[in-house]
């Protein structure tokens, strides 16, 4: 930065973030059966994918454990699925996370 003023001109800045944006929509898994879950309710079951317990979950995302087993039991709900095994095959199906992600290898 030269006197505070921005390297990048306005255009070119939209550009960038255009494509950032862009190439972020392009990695986010189109699965129809996650459309019902907000994004704190994927980053948890992100989290559940590489199985993370109720602990581990509310430590990474900086929530209470109370909180972490209220949204693993809403993503239960919304997606009607059995339990936590179920979400984690949920998971891998969705494209959500990839082999290789889960425990701690993220």
């Amino acid at each position: 930065m030269a006197a505070g003023d921005s390297l990048l001109s306005p255009s070119v800045t939209r550009t960038l973030l255009s494509q950032v944006a862009a190439g972020i929509q392009k990695k986010l898994p189109n699965d129809p059966r996650l459309a019902e879950l907000t994004a704190r309710e994927r980053e948890v079951l992100v989290q559940i994918g590489t199985g993370k317990t109720n602990a581990e979950i509310a430590a990474e995302l900086f929530i209470t454990p109370l909180t972490a087993k209220t949204h693993v039991s809403r993503i239960i709900g919304k997606l009607g699925v059995r339990d936590r095994t179920s979400l984690v095959v949920l998971a891998y199906e969705s494209g959500l996370i990839a082999p290789g992600q889960a425990l701690g290898n993220a």
